[in-house]
């Protein structure tokens, strides 16, 4: 019994030698991909992450606005930020960058849906395809349908879209770029692949170059569904994806969540939807350099009005043009009122029936004195010495 009890102490400390050999022979690689047992390891069914299940009636936040902290070292998945509820608010769950459980699985994000009049959560899972995660645009490769942040090769190694993804070339050399166009439609994704510049059998620096255009919706919403999410089903490939094998987030990504509910400064009733731990490099790594925190809110800045052009400022001064008033007029005065009456008649003159006073009778007009007779001699004088002259 002693001596097997020997056998099994000594195993370890055999695997442990080897394992450090192994570690000394990579030292001296420029490049070290992450290196996995073959055959793969047994999947290992972990706890679902907290909030599997939860359904709450409070609206889900909008997504904060961040930067990607670069990847700490090539095989590491990003794994985007979200809102999970905890006691009576919501916290900030920051977005991370996580070894994956196995080569070959992709992360689908966790995301809120709404489901008879509620909001319930659907906790996210590693599987060899993305499924759907509500149409939300998480950003950095994760557009709302499927992931173009990065990709398997056929050696076993993952590698990056730099286009979408923040890399640092010079310590992960398995890249590729490809531009992605996200345009602003519902329900309907469609990937175009135009090759524009393929570079391969590059032993160290592998990158391709190629157009994708995502048609997903590009805003902040952080629910699917509802009166104010995003309006997105799910496509056929992710319902295929739905009914594939999961594995259930690794011990580090829990211990992440669990780390992020006991974080004061990650709720939203202290950080108002901007957190100052926006996203990590590594899973729980709220103090260590790297930490990205979210975009403050941008200031209202009062309008004022543009200074004037050099050709105005010379121009005659005009009088100010009096500011239009959009008030409605007030009122006029009531019109007097009108009287549609009848004038009355005038008064009838007063008729005097006593008969008139007699007209007064001329005074006698005076008597004239008898015209005295003219004598005769003179006339018949004056006759004759008129016809005397004819």
């Amino acid at each position: 019994m002693k001596k097997i009890i020997a056998q099994r102490a000594v195993l370890p400390i055999t695997r442990a030698l080897v394992a450090t050999a192994v570690g000394a022979a990579f030292a001296g690689c420029t490049v070290q991909p992450v290196v996995y047992e073959h055959p793969a390891p047994r999947v290992v069914y972990e706890a679902p992450a907290p909030n599997a299940t939860v359904t709450v009636q409070v609206e889900p936040p909008p997504l904060p606005v961040y930067e990607q902290p670069p990847c700490p070292e090539p095989g590491f998945i990003w794994t985007p930020g979200y809102w999970a509820w905890a006691g009576n608010e919501y916290y900030w769950v920051p977005g991370t960058w996580v070894q994956p459980p196995r080569v070959g699985v992709y992360w689908t994000p966790a995301y809120w849906g709404w489901v008879g009049g509620s909001y319930v959560f659907h906790g996210g899972y590693w599987g060899p395809h993305v499924g759907f995660y509500g149409g939300i645009n998480y950003g950095f490769g994760y557009v709302g349908v499927g992931f173009v942040g990065g990709r398997w090769d056929e050696g076993g190694r993952f590698a990056y879209n730099t286009a979408v993804t923040n890399v640092n070339t010079t310590v992960v050399r398995n890249t590729y770029n490809v531009t992605v166009v996200n345009n602003t439609t519902v329900n309907n994704t469609t990937v175009n692949n135009t090759t524009v510049n393929n570079t391969t059998n590059n032993t160290t620096n592998n990158t391709i170059n190629n157009n994708v255009t995502n048609n997903v919706t590009n805003n902040r919403t952080s629910v699917s569904g509802g009166p104010h999410g995003v309006q997105a089903a799910p496509t056929a490939a992710e319902m295929a994806a739905a009914n594939e094998a999961h594995v259930a987030p690794t011990r580090e990504q829990i211990n992440h969540v669990q780390q992020a509910a006991q974080n004061p400064v990650l709720r939203h009733s202290a950080n108002q939807g901007h957190p100052t731990i926006a996203a990590t490099p590594k899973p729980a790594a709220f103090t260590a350099p790297g930490v990205v925190a979210a975009r403050p809110p941008a200031p209202v800045h009062p309008v004022t009005a543009p200074p004037p052009t050099p050709a105005a400022a010379h121009a005659s001064p005009t009088a100010p043009t009096p500011a239009v008033s959009h008030a409605s007029p007030p009122p006029s005065p009531p019109a007097p009122a009108v009287n549609h009456a009848p004038p009355p008649p005038p008064p009838a003159p007063v008729v005097n029936h006593a008969p008139p006073p007699p007209p007064p009778h001329p005074a006698p007009a005076p008597k004239s004195a008898p015209k005295p007779a003219e004598p005769k001699a003179e006339h018949e004088h004056e006759h004759e010495h008129g016809e005397g002259k004819r």
